[in-house]
Formats: structure tokens, C-alpha cells, sequence
């Protein structure tokens, strides 16, 4: 069996900028919730079955709490619910001392796998666009498995597949960069669908801090950008949080962005990573934020329409048309930063030779004298 024929095991089209808009204008104004909800982590697991009877019961809380998000809300706003963006790694938590070989086993799904037809499943019987962030495995790539933002539709498809590009610790597509271009190509890279309730594209986690992810997707048409995260919250801005409001203002996007409420389960104490989940709109002014605690507190009311049409009003605040980007483009082709595939074998790298990989970008920064 050759790598194209293991591509259906897991669908390359999930990956590619796709269109399911629907005719007309009655899902432009819709509500948006970053789902605050806490994650029960496997790491105290000791084996499959019971790691993955945990992830069960993870979905079915949130079923529940997306169903009450819906009545609720639509009776509160009298807007629907249409898009639900759940946190960073919600079903699992984040490896700590488990190796490849153990992770992939109890905590990374299969793309057509079991729990995927479950999260089909929760998206189709609540209606919704559901953004899961999630472990991932890949028929193409045995020996890896990857952090991946997937969006499920309100019909039960998959529409979107985002693998995490820039990771220190987890693999990504960049370490494999030319094996991955070769088997799923450019657009899958960072994809962007058009659906009823706007073009969504998605950033995972601390990849917010970079804006060249979120820019990529508003070349391709992203509306609005959907962030699941882990993070540390604290009464002051944070540099993530900052950076959320960058995002949605130098993009002309919404952005919503999911917290986790707490991390249970592990030696890390829990409430480390808990609230300031937010919605933002597309000049980065706050539409609704959430405190602590497993919250649907973090909701709005988006309006695609004044979107497209601030995308395309002139004047200064209009950024996108404005933008020169012959004038950065030398400099980025020039740029010798992070090179791509860290590990061409497509084998796990190592923690230590994570950070030895970085120390040589570093030096070599410093030796041309980017770095002073």
C-alpha cells in the first residue's frame, strides 16, 4: 500500500480550504462560546481502557454542558448557538512522564476512529461547529502522533483538520515538513473553511503569540479564529491574552478563544491554568470574558456581516488592503530561523534534543549577528 492509499484512512480533503455556505444571510448573526470546561487528565491512567473510559466521560459532560449552553443562551440572547471552541488538549491533559509509545496508546484517537465518531456525533445532535483540540494519530506517520485543532459540522463531517505548526516539545508538521507537503500539500498547512457562519480557521495554543499563523489564515479568508488554549491566567494581561487582542485587530477578525477550567488529575496544581476564556471582536474589544470555574460565560453574539463590511470599508483602520507585504517579503525568504524537519526519520524527538535543536538556532542567530 503506497502513502496515497493510506490517505484514506484519514481523509487529505479534512485539511483543505473547503465551502459548505449555505445561500443567503440568516446565520450571519449567531452566537460564539468558548466552552470554559475542566480536563480530567489521563496521566493517571495506567493503562487504555481506563484512559479512554475517562475521555468517554469528558464528551458526555460536555454534551451536557453544550446542550444547556443552547437552551440557555437562546433564550437569553434569542441567537443560537452555532459555534462551540472547546480548550486546549480537554479530553486528555498533556503528556508528562509517559513516552511516545504509551501516549499514543491511551491518549492520542484515530482521525476515523471511535472518538471521532463521537465528536461527529456530539456536533450533529447539538448543531454546531465544534473545534475539539485533541492527540492525533496519522496512518502516514506511525511513530508520531500529532496535536490537531478539528472542526466538526453541524452535519457530523470533519470540514477542518489543523495540525499544531509550531511546538517544542510535540512533533508537528514542520518536522516532517517535506514528507507532509509531499503526502497532503500547501493547503493543508493552515486551512481555512467557508461555512454558513463565516470562513473559520483555527491557531492552537501558545502558536497565538506568532503572528504569521493567524496572518496566514486571514489570507486565505479567515472571518473568525478559533484558539483553544491551556493557559495561565492571572488578574493582570498576559502575554497570550495581548496577543489575542493583536490577533483580532491586525487581522480583522473575531477571535474565541477557550480556557481551560482547571487541569485534574495531575502533580501540576489544578486551578494553574483556569479562566479569562474570551470572545473578541475584529477591532480586539472584549464581548465577553469568563472568571474561574467550568463557564459558558465567555459568549457572543457574532455579526458576520458588519465583519465583511469593515473588510471592506477604506480608511486607516483597514489593515489587510494596507498591507505591504512585498516590502517583508525578501526579508522572510532570507530569514535562516527555525529549519524545517527537525526529525526527517519521522521519529520522536526527544525533550533534550528539543532544546538542543533551539540552542543551535540560537547560536547560529547570534553568530550572524541577529542576535547581539
Amino acid at each position: 500500500m503506497n502513502r496515497r492509499e493510506l490517505l484514506a484512512g484519514l481523509g487529505a480533503a479534512s485539511f483543505a480550504v473547503t465551502s459548505t455556505r449555505a445561500q443567503g444571510t440568516q446565520a450571519m448573526r449567531y452566537t460564539a462560546v468558548a466552552l470554559q470546561t475542566v480536563c480530567d487528565a489521563v496521566n493517571q491512567d495506567k493503562n487504555k481502557r481506563s484512559a479512554h473510559a475517562r475521555m468517554e466521560a469528558a464528551i458526555g459532560r460536555v454534551r451536557g454542558q453544550i446542550g444547556s449552553a443552547k437552551g440557555f443562551l437562546k433564550g437569553f440572547n434569542g441567537y443560537d448557538v452555532k459555534l462551540v471552541v472547546l480548550p486546549e488538549y480537554w479530553m486528555t491533559g498533556f503528556p508528562l512522564r509517559e513516552s511516545r509509545e504509551e501516549w499514543q496508546d491511551k491518549a492520542a484517537i484515530d482521525p476515523d476512529g471511535k472518538f471521532a465518531e463521537k465528536l461527529s456525533g456530539l456536533a450533529q445532535s447539538m448543531g454546531v461547529y465544534l473545534c475539539s483540540n485533541h492527540y492525533e494519530n496519522d496512518p502516514n506517520f506511525l511513530d508520531l502522533y500529532f496535536q490537531s485543532n478539528v472542526i466538526y459540522g453541524p452535519n457530523g463531517d470533519q470540514v477542518l483538520r489543523y495540525r499544531r505548526m509550531i511546538s517544542l516539545y510535540t512533533p508537528s508538521p514542520y518536522d516532517v515538513w517535506d514528507q507532509f507537503l509531499d503526502l497532503y500539500g500547501a493547503e493543508a498547512v493552515f486551512p481555512v473553511v467557508e461555512t454558513e457562519i463565516g470562513a473559520l480557521g483555527t491557531i492552537a495554543s501558545e502558536e497565538v503569540l506568532y503572528p504569521e499563523v493567524a496572518r496566514m489564515l486571514a489570507f486565505k479568508g479567515a472571518e473568525v479564529l478559533l484558539h483553544p488554549t491551556s493557559e495561565v491566567a492571572a488578574p493582570g494581561l498576559t502575554p497570550k491574552h495581548i496577543t489575542k487582542k493583536a490577533r483580532a485587530i491586525e487581522n480583522i477578525a473575531y477571535v474565541v478563544s477557550a480556557n481551560s477550567a482547571q487541569i485534574i488529575g495531575t502533580p501540576v496544581p489544578a486551578a494553574s491554568t483556569d479562566g479569562m476564556s474570551i470572545v473578541l471582536d475584529h477591532y480586539g474589544r472584549t464581548l465577553a470574558e469568563a472568571s474561574q470555574g467550568e463557564t459558558l460565560n465567555a459568549n457572543a453574539v457574532l455579526d458576520i456581516g458588519a465583519l465583511r463590511d469593515t473588510r471592506k470599508n477604506t480608511g486607516m483602520t483597514n489593515t489587510l488592503s494596507r498591507l505591504p507585504t512585498a516590502a517583508f517579503a525578501p526579508a522572510y525568504a532570507a530569514a535562516n530561523h527555525a529549519p524545517a524537519n527537525r526529525t526527517p526519520d519521522a521519529q520522536m524527538i526527544e525533550r533534550a534534543d528539543a532544546i538542543a535543536h533551539q540552542q543551535a538556532v540560537i547560536d547560529r542567530l547570534a553568530a550572524s549577528g541577529v542576535l547581539k
